[in-house]
Parts: C-alpha cells; sequence; structure tokens
C-alpha cells in the first residue's frame, strides 16, 4: 500500500517539474542494512549515504501528522550457497545497493553484518538460516510533503532523495560451518547438514524428545560451529549446533518482547526532485550487466584468497619456506588488488550515477577489460593456483620417494647437520629455484599503478611469462636425473653412519631446478667414495 501512496504522490506533484513529460524518477525501495534510516531523513542515491543532521523539516513537523500501523508478519528461510549474489538475495538487495557493496560504499550493520561473512576455507561445508520477523510501517504523509520547513536544502545539491516510509522488523542469521576433511566425501556432508539444520524448527516444535538423534546425527551436529547475526543482542552468541537450536526455540519471545528496539529493516527514497526541480537526482544506473561483471571479479578474488589460505595446511609449504613466502606474497597481493578495484568503484559508481557524461560510464568498462588484461584475471589466478598445486605434488613425489631422508626446513637444522661430530660428508639435493616465480614479479609490479580508473588499456600478460619453473621440459628432465644420481648414491650409502644425506633448498640461478651439492668437514680416506663425490659435486644443473 505504500507504494501506492507514493506513486499518487508522485502524480499530485509534478508542478515543480521543468519538464513533465519526461520520464519522472520513481520511488527506491531498499534494504536499510542496519543503517539509522528514519522518516525524514536526506539520502544521496549517487553515493548510497544518508545525510545526517540536514533535514527539510523541523522535529515537531515530522512526528505531528507521522502515519503509523501495524504490520506483524514472521518469515524463515535457508540457504546452502555462500556467493555474494545469494547471500544479498536473502537481504533483498537490489542491483544498485548490491554495487554499492561491492565498492565499498555502504558500511553494515546489524545482522546485516552476515554479508561480510566469507568462508575460509574450500573445505568448508556452509548451511544458513535467516529468521526474520517484521513488527510496524512508518510513512510521512501528504501533509509534511506539501510545507516544507527548510526549502533551500535543495539548493545544497548534497541528497537525491528522502526516506519518505520505513518497515521495522528484526533479522537474524545463524551461519552453520563444517570443517571436511579430506577424506570427507563433500557432496555427503553438505547435503546431511542441509538436511539437520532444516531440522531445527521441527525439534523445537516437537520438544526436548525430538533431540534424540542416531549416531551419525549426534557426530556431525558435534562438528558443527555456528556464528550469530542478529538485531537484537543476546547475553551469549551461540557457537555450536545444540546452542543455536536452544536459541531458535526462544527467538518468537525473545523478538516479540523487544518490539520497541526493532530497526530499520526496509526504506522508501521518494526523489527530491519532485518536490523541487532544483535539487540534485539520480541521473541514472549501473546497467544489470556491468554490476553481475563486478560481482563476478570479487568472486573469482574471493575463491583465489580460499584456495590459497587452504594451501598453508599442506606439509611441503612448512617443509619449504621459500614456497610459504611466495604463498604470503601470493595472497597479500590478491588482497592488495582487491582493495585497488573497490577504491576506484567508489570513485567511479557515484561519478556515473550523478552525471549524464558517457566518459564516466567508459572508465568503469575500461577497469573491467584492464581486469580482463591483467595479472589477477579469472584465467592467471587459476593458472599460477594449478601451478602451486602442481609444484606440491612435485616436491612431495621427491620428498616421499627420499622418505628417510631429511628435509631442513631452516638454517638452525642445517647447522645440527654439519656440526654433529659423527658425521663427516653432509651431500644435499638442493632445489634451487623455489624462490623464484616470474607471476609474481609481473602482479608485484602491476600493483605499482595509483588508480585502475586512469590507466590506459593494458596489453594481455602472456602464459609463456609467466611460466613456471618446473615447466621447462629442459630443466625438468635434468633435475629428474639429478634426483635418480641422488638416490641411488642414497641407496648405497645408507649404511655409512660417516655420510649424512639431507634435501635442503638452497637459491641458484646458474643452476635452475635442482642440484646436488656436498658440504664435508674431513676428508674421506676412501678413495671410491671421493671419486663418486666429485662425480655427484660435477653433475649440477
Amino acid at each position: 500500500c505504500s507504494c501506492k501512496d507514493h506513486q499518487k504522490h508522485n502524480d499530485e506533484t509534478g508542478s515543480h517539474q521543468d519538464h513533465p513529460r519526461k520520464k519522472r524518477p520513481k520511488t527506491i525501495e531498499m534494504a536499510a542494512l542496519g543503517r539509522s534510516l528514519y522518516p525524514g531523513m536526506l539520502y544521496d542515491c549517487r553515493s548510497d549515504s544518508f545525510i545526517p543532521g540536514v533535514t527539510l523539516w523541523d522535529k515537531a513537523s515530522l512526528t505531528q501528522d507521522l502515519d503509523i500501523r501495524k504490520q506483524p508478519n514472521t518469515d524463515l528461510k535457508f540457504s546452502a550457497s555462500d556467493s555474494l549474489s545469494d547471500k544479498a538475495s536473502l537481504l533483498d538487495v537490489s542491483a544498485s545497493l548490491k554495487a554499492s557493496l561491492f565498492g565499498g560504499l555502504v558500511e553494515v550493520g546489524g545482522s546485516a553484518k552476515y554479508l561480510n561473512h566469507k568462508k575460509c576455507s574450500e573445505k568448508q561445508s556452509r548451511v544458513t538460516m535467516q529468521y526474520s520477523q517484521r513488527t510496524k510501517f512508518e510513512q510521512l504523509t501528504m501533509t509534511q510533503l506539501g510545507k516544507i520547513t527548510y526549502p533551500e536544502v535543495f539548493e545544497q545539491k548534497t541528497a537525491t532523495h528522502v526516506v519518505t516510509s520505513v518497515l521495522y522488523g528484526s533479522q537474524v542469521f545463524m551461519v552453520f560451518d563444517r570443517t571436511n576433511a579430506d577424506t570427507d566425501n563433500k557432496q555427503e556432508v553438505e547435503g546431511n547438514l542441509n538436511v539437520l539444520v532444516k531440522k531445527i524448527p521441527s525439534f523445537s516444535i516437537e520438544g526436548e524428545g525430538a533431540l534424540k538423534m542416531n549416531e551419525k546425527e549426534k557426530e556431525l551436529a558435534e562438528s558443527i560451529s555456528c556464528t550469530f547475526y542478529g538485531d537484537c543482542v543476546l547475553e551469549e552468541n551461540p557457537t555450536t549446533y545444540i546452542e543455536a537450536l536452544q536459541i531458535y526455540k526462544k527467538l518468537p519471545t525473545l523478538l516479540k518482547q523487544k518490539e520497541n528496539d526493532a530497526v530499520p529493516v526496509r526504506v522508501w527514497l521518494y526523489p527530491l526532485t519532485h518536490l523541487d526541480s532544483r535539487a540534485a537526482k539520480l541521473e541514472r544506473e549501473i546497467s544489470a550487466t556491468l554490476i553481475s561483471d563486478i560481482q563476478s571479479v570479487l568472486e573469482e578474488l574471493g575463491n583465489a584468497e580460499r584456495k590459497v589460505r587452504d594451501l598453508f595446511g599442506n606439509k611441503m609449504v612448512n617443509d619449504f619456506e621459500d614456497v610459504k613466502d611466495r604463498l604470503r606474497l601470493f595472497q597479500r597481493s590478491v588482497e592488495d588488488y582487491k582493495l585497488l578495484f573497490q577504491k576506484a568503484l567508489s570513485r567511479i559508481l557515484p561519478a556515473i550515477r550523478g552525471s549524464q557524461n558517457e566518459k564516466e560510464m567508459e572508465k568503469l568498462t575500461n577497469i573491467l577489460l584492464i581486469h580482463q588484461r591483467s595479472p589477477f584475471s579469472t584465467n592467471k589466478l587459476k593458472k599460477w593456483l594449478d601451478d602451486i598445486h602442481a609444484e606440491l605434488n612435485l616436491l612431495n613425489t621427491y620428498t616421499s620417494q627420499l622418505g628417510a631422508v631429511q628435509v631442513i626446513t631452516s638454517s638452525v637444522k642445517f647447522d645440527e647437520v654439519i656440526f654433529d661430530p659423527r658425521v663427516d660428508t653432509v651431500l644435499c639435493f638442493s632445489f634451487t629455484s623455489l624462490d623464484k616465480d616470474p607471476y609474481l614479479s609481473t602482479i608485484n609490479e602491476f600493483l605499482k599503478i595509483e588508480d585502475l580508473e586512469n590507466l590506459n588499456l593494458i596489453s594481455e600478460t602472456s602464459d609463456q611469462d609467466i611460466q613456471a619453473w618446473f615447466r621447462n621440459s629442459e630443466i625438468y628432465e635434468k633435475m629428474r636425473r639429478n634426483f635418480y644420481l641422488f638416490k641411488s648414491f642414497f641407496e648405497v650409502n645408507q649404511g655409512n653412519e660417516k655420510t649424512k644425506f639431507v634435501i635442503d633448498p638452497v637459491s641458484d640461478s646458474s643452476n635452475p631446478g635442482a642440484s646436488i651439492q656436498f658440504e664435508d668437514q674431513i676428508w674421506a680416506d676412501d678413495l671410491q667414495f671421493v671419486n663418486k663425490r666429485i662425480l655427484l659435486n660435477n653433475s649440477k644443473i
């Protein structure tokens, strides 16, 4: 009914318009997202921000004829998706507001902080439960809209709309997570998690007796963590499935007791140009296609962040410090690029919405084109992540086949071996290129730019320019030959207590891939051993 009231008012207030036949701006309905938006507040749709301390009416005028009515409603929804799109959908966020969220223009509060809750790992299974309650509806009347107390506000052009209606209520999100082991069937776990979370309402209705679960359900319930986001304050937020179940039982009573503390859930914005033609206006919106493209970029960057975070749990990453350093650099670079991209959006979006100048729209299009050609494009991120996976598998294969050979993880560990009085000679199989990464050098150079929107279109980064060291067939073959030479010598000399074999990553650009090196404290008397040692030393790549 409120939308009809607004449309009726739109039809009755055309006298101030310079071009009555021109398509008139419509009333905008949007999610409040925990922001303090109340009837009479001014709002700038160009930057999706409200204007505090400035109003068209004095306080008495605002409260005198405010139309207030009860509008009770309760809703329950579930979602097994963690995508930006599906999370925004749960909160009924419009495409335009979603774009502002992507650009960091909107700071969410209360239950809407759920939007910022992202999966930390690809191993996580997640189901979200949303419980929402609506309580009352407030709107300004024609009396207020017809009597402007402070008309000079129109000339300031700081706002494009005024909040004329607000729907109040409360929302609660409970996010259930389960981290899967490598041996788990993720699809099966997600199905069982979904079923168990959706049982929460029936558990609450049937009472304590319904909590009797089978062993499989109990095991799953105990492995589930819960994160709570709500517009109401609890004495203690639930962190487990069972605690969440107990909270859910209390929610209807709890929210009813706190009806007076209900917060704005949805608001309706009325264009100021309908009240006075001097006011600033929303010139145009961002197309749904461009918003979808922006969302895809952020989803891709988020996926890359999760995948690299998972790699830190790989044993090879902990064994080889150079690899760990590269992962850290990649992780930091993706975060920096994401911030660079969002800052560019935060500057461009308001400029597009406040102008008919096509150059502003071209800047946004160019940013997306630059992204596609940049080293942070989907294909380049995927290629690097695939390569680092392959490199870790390679390291695992080589070290596994030398199972009894110690991997030196630090200079301290190496000193322990070198200064062992029982050892005369130490032979090292050294990976020499673990610190070299042309892709990371490329993205480091790219991040020296100050802003994306003023960057000229760049040429696409060639895959050849960022090729991983082990993809070079010549380097790989030499490394393979050295490996088998080291392995055979190790097998022949396992019984020699004076000789120690280790895997020690040592950077050496003159011998890319791998080399065999030795350290000796005392020259051996065995001539055959010395000859073999010299052969190994001469076999460097």
